[in-house]
């Protein structure tokens, strides 16, 4: 003989029939089928009143403070129109716009959950990471290349970007045809004429700037006659860019993905309408949410006052580098580099046998003389 099926509904008719029917206790009959006397008199009372037993929804019959519709509809078309912001920033910028009633971030994540907005694997990208950066504009700024890419004349863009370590404020991005040192330096100094000059700059050892053995370049060179310190990251180690590759990261996204431009004038049109939205509309998660706009201010430092000759203290103990690029202490040789050829350094005696060379207010290197070699090309401001 088969077993029985039963089920939940079959249970619940079961307890009914034997209740009316009042041949056991009520709390006996309760108790044989595990449950409270309330829910038994809940069931009977359906019975009695041609409800039926089945479970009733427990969703309101209203929602009085459900998002209204038409507040929905001008998130959703926030987010369509900037599809990788999240809840915390179409939350800050509906009230940047001046909207009015906007919800709560959690509100907002469950109004683009429900619309298909967020995908599973979004919201397991966006964890939160430690940041450090310096305490004011233009303490630090980063530059980098972003990876090249293709245009519909054959040639292709090489996106060049700076952007300043405190404030997140981009302060170039601008579509160059290649990375040579002739089409960058002037860009940089068209920079350095609108914002001034920062204390230190970040960069790479690929070119134009930097080179496999770290050696002085003539990049660094100006930049050390400038007053800035150059400051090249470890080999194969972009994390010491962070902001730059975030930065990277969100344009390829916001900007690049999916698009084609037709030459570099097109892509230049491009690059400046979105870094004035980067930069006065798009809040920014690592400055609570504000723009970077509203934090940074251009440096006191001027192209025109800082460009002028190295000086040295009075009394400093100086040598010139030959054309070829050799600096003579003892006798004995030392190549530093030909992009100082003429120019006059400052020997600092260290300690015993260490001298550091320096050029106007930075140290580029220290030598041994004992060994008669250079020990280290580390690049710190002395004054």
């Amino acid at each position: 003989m088969p077993w029985k099926e039963r089920t939940v509904m079959s249970e619940k008719m079961n307890f009914v029939a034997q209740a009316m029917a009042g041949e056991e206790s009520f709390s006996a009959l309760c108790h044989a089928y595990n449950i409270s006397r309330k829910t038994g008199y809940k069931w009977l009372d359906r019975v009695k009143c041609g409800v039926g037993l089945e479970e009733l929804s427990r969703a309101p019959h209203s929602s009085p403070h459900r998002t209204p519709p038409e507040v929905e509809a001008v998130i959703l078309a926030e987010r369509d129109r900037h599809p990788s912001w999240g809840p915390r920033k179409l939350e800050r910028v509906l009230h940047n716009h001046g909207y009015q009633n906007i919800p709560c971030k959690s509100t907002i994540e469950n109004i683009l959950k429900r619309n298909d907005r967020i995908k599973p694997e979004d919201s397991e990208a966006a964890t939160p990471f430690r940041r450090f950066q310096r305490e004011r504009p233009n303490d630090l700024w980063q530059m980098d290349f972003k990876g090249d890419f293709a245009m519909l004349d054959g040639k292709r863009c090489y996106p060049l970007t700076i952007t300043d370590d405190c404030t997140r404020f981009c302060l170039c991005l601008h579509a160059n045809s290649g990375t040579n040192y002739e089409e960058f330096f002037p860009v940089l100094n068209a920079v350095f004429e609108e914002y001034g000059l920062p204390s230190a700059i970040l960069c790479d050892n690929g070119k134009p700037w930097g080179d496999s053995r770290a050696g002085i370049t003539g990049f660094d060179v100006r930049m050390m006659r400038l007053g800035i310190l150059p400051i090249h990251g470890r080999p194969l180690h972009p994390q010491t860019q962070g902001k730059e590759e975030r930065f990277h990261r969100t344009m390829q996204r916001e900007l690049l993905r999916a698009r084609t431009f037709e030459n570099l004038a097109d892509a230049q049109e491009a690059f400046t309408d979105w870094r004035q939205e980067y930069n006065c509309e798009r809040p920014h998660e690592a400055l609570n949410l504000d723009v970077p706009n509203q934090h940074y201010r251009c440096s006191r430092r001027s192209l025109k006052e800082a460009d002028r000759p190295v000086e040295y203290p009075t009394g400093a103990r100086l040598r010139k580098i030959n054309y070829k690029g050799y600096l003579s202490i003892q006798r004995h040789q030392y190549y530093i580099t030909e992009t100082l050829a003429g120019e006059h350094v400052e020997l600092a005696e260290v300690e015993d046998h260490l001298i550091a060379l320096r050029y106007g207010d930075f140290e580029f290197a220290q030598i041994d003389l004992e060994q008669q070699m250079i020990v280290s090309k580390r690049r710190k401001r002395v004054r």
